[in-house]
């Protein structure tokens, strides 16, 4: 696949039984609003798409009887279609291609952004820093690692560097004993037994050919679901081989069925679920770190090739609405509305579909006319800042496909540039579960202006789909008319050959249409990976204390002050099973409370805003929330069903600290 290959969208044209050659009837849909597809059995023949569909075959939207394999595309060939008109006279983006990297190269930025840039080239240092990250990794997390830094040091060879080349022996020597155990130092195999309770019900996918391909099909609508419980306590790369391991025989077996789409839930956890923007910027970084890491241990083991986008620029505008990066954008925002997260113009496109009524039937799917969508952004540019733009005359349709131009026009994707391949990639995993775990690592990867954006559009979509049942908008529907508005039409976009189109078509389709149902386990961060950053702080505390134990007897005086502070610190410690709670920020007042099995944070919370005197008077639940702070976190704000008595003995050196969420 060329990288920066123009994208050309395909249309069905014909249809050729497997048994017998036979026409596909036509039928013409209303004011060209109505796209091509065809009955799915045997194969296809696709052609590059021609200027103007002349053929359009019926289609019963209300229809149920369709399998999994005959659910019609036509909604998505119909976007598609009318972004290509709404885009002939807009000028395309300009992409400056820099340099092509080599696979070298790439691995080195995967190292940098991996936190892992001391082990290599001039900026190279002691490895023992890199050692207490290296670990707490998981195997398959550590043989990630170890491809990246081979070729990297199989590149630096050949160019013959003369900074500092790792050797991996030296940096991997010490994990030998800790590959064997898991984050939490049990072992790993136990770990790995454990996660067999959480399999049999996973969905696996069935296949529909396409030509001599295969791929996933879309999920039927209405089809009864089955509950599948997603496990974060252990890496998503070591259930997929605990998987790949015990499950050969009845993955062959499964193959070919129509299982439909399970209903995947989050087991309740006692020390409480930690969602992005939990965590305190020190940890979110350990964090990302780890992701990147996983979800590429993830590919490798699945034997999906994983690639970042880092060799090409694109010219940006440094003002404006449309075609203008999001850090620019709430720049600019930020000093009208300070606080701001999401664009205001996002913001106000999507008050203004919703002012219209959600009620109303092809909301999304409708196009406005092209002319008028051009006219409104010239106007939009010149007026929207000056708060003189008339949003009263703009139809709901219109704003929808404002809201769609604008996705499309970022300069770069809202599923950064980084990781739009990775995301078109997710439909090439095995299973819908591992497509999630993917999905909600490169969520986790994503900017925080891209995570806050992409979080409001997803929350809209599901209102939309709320309403499915008076605008005919369901969530496949929702899904085919924005996959391509997000996947497919951006110059950074993985681009296909003719005969992989249609597949290509399908996989991100059923991609925005995980993204849409699950978006509230998709911001989620695995207890896992925060095991992780527990582990880490552990070490780098124990680290710091032998450092500071150092100094200490070069210097009697300030240790014997210290032994002191300690004694009289101890001396005031609060009785067992007790914990004080403080709120520094808000005010002086500090709580003594007793730990109890029942004990939840939300329990705390209403015993603190239940006191009579001070600020915490006028305080209602969600303007505070309670924090774990210290110990081995850096710091964590707790969801209001964390029980108190499971994270102290998680943490039993953390404060608990009540406070308003940074905005």
């Amino acid at each position: 696949m060329n990288w920066l290959s123009n994208s050309q969208g395909v249309v069905l044209t014909a249809y050729h039984h497997s048994s017998k050659d036979r026409a596909v009837a036509e039928s013409h849909g209303q004011g060209g609003e109505e796209a091509t597809s065809s009955r799915r059995y045997g194969q296809y023949t696709m052609n590059q798409e021609i200027p103007k569909v002349k053929e359009k075959p019926s289609f019963d939207r209300s229809s149920s009887q369709d399998s999994v394999d005959e659910l019609s595309m036509e909604d998505y060939w119909t976007e598609l279609e009318n972004i290509k008109k709404s885009s002939e006279n807009r000028q395309d983006q300009e992409v400056v291609v820099v340099k092509e990297p080599d696979e070298g190269e790439l691995e080195e930025e995967w190292l940098k952004e991996a936190g892992l840039s001391n082990l290599f080239g001039e900026s190279a240092g002691d490895p023992q820093e890199s050692m207490v990250f290296l670990s707490t990794l998981t195997r398959t997390q550590a043989a990630a690692v170890q491809k990246r830094v081979e070729t990297v040091s199989q590149t630096l060879r050949k160019k013959n560097k003369q900074h500092h080349i790792p050797d991996v022996r030296d940096i991997f020597a010490q994990q030998t004993e800790s590959n064997e155990k898991a984050p939490d130092g049990t072992e790993s195999q136990s770990v790995r037994t454990n996660e067999n309770k959480y399999q049999g019900k996973d969905d696996q996918a069935s296949s529909l050919v396409v030509g001599e391909k295969e791929m996933i099909p879309l999920v039927p609508e209405e089809a009864p679901v089955s509950e599948t419980d997603i496990n974060l306590e252990v890496s998503f790369a070591e259930q997929a081989v605990d998987q790949k391991e015990n499950s050969k025989d009845r993955t062959q077996k499964s193959k070919g069925n129509d299982a439909p789409l399970p209903s995947f839930r989050l087991p309740k956890d006692k020390t409480g679920t930690t969602r992005i923007g939990d965590l305190a910027p020190q940890d979110m970084k350990k964090v990302c770190h780890l992701a990147l890491i996983e979800l590429t241990a993830l590919y490798d083991v699945l034997g999906v090739e994983l690639k970042q986008q880092k060799a090409v620029k694109i010219k940006t505008k440094d003002s404006g609405l449309f075609g203008v990066p999001l850090t620019v954008l709430l720049e600019q925002d930020q000093r009208r509305v300070p606080g701001t997260r999401i664009p205001l113009i996002f913001q106000n496109l999507i008050s203004q579909i919703e002012e219209g009524g959600l009620e109303t039937e092809g909301l999304l799917r409708i196009p406005g006319a092209s002319i008028r969508i051009k006219n409104l952004c010239q106007e939009l540019e010149a007026k929207f800042y000056e708060g003189t733009f008339p949003w009263e005359s703009v139809k709901q349709h219109d704003a929808a496909s404002l809201l769609k131009l604008f996705i499309r026009e970022l300069p770069q994707p809202l599923l950064s540039a980084e990781y739009l391949r990775a995301f078109q990639a997710v439909q090439n995993l095995p299973t819908k579960k591992q497509q999630l775990q993917a999905l909600n690592l490169l969520v986790i990867l994503l900017p925080e202006a891209n995570q806050d954006t992409l979080k409001a559009l997803l929350e809209f979509l599901q209102r939309v789909i709320d309403n499915k049942e008076k605008n005919k908008m369901t969530v496949m529907n929702v899904a085919m008319v924005m996959a391509p508005n997000l996947f497919m039409c951006h110059p950074l976009a993985l681009k296909s050959s003719e005969q992989q189109e249609f597949a290509m078509a399908v996989g991100t389709a059923n991609i925005m249409h995980l993204l849409i149902k699950h978006q509230k386990l998709l911001w989620t961060i695995p207890k896992f990976l925060v095991n992780q950053v527990r582990k880490q702080n552990t070490e780098n505390l124990k680290k710091d204390k032998k450092t500071m134990k150092k100094l200490l007897k070069k210097m009697a005086y300030d240790r014997e002050k210290s032994e002191k502070q300690d004694r009289s610190t101890n001396d005031a410690d609060v009785p067992q099973g007790v914990i004080r709670v403080q709120a520094p920020h808000l005010s002086k007042v500090s709580m003594a409370i007793q730990l109890t099995e029942e004990l939840k944070a939300s329990d705390v919370l209403a015993r603190f805003l239940s006191q009579e005197s001070g600020i915490a008077q006028t305080l209602k639940k969600g303007d505070v929330f309670l924090y774990e702070i210290g110990g081995n976190i850096g710091g964590r704000c707790l969801d209001d069903d964390t029980y108190m008595k499971d994270l102290y003995q998680l943490n039993p050196n953390a404060e608990w600290v009540v406070k308003p969420k940074p905005s």
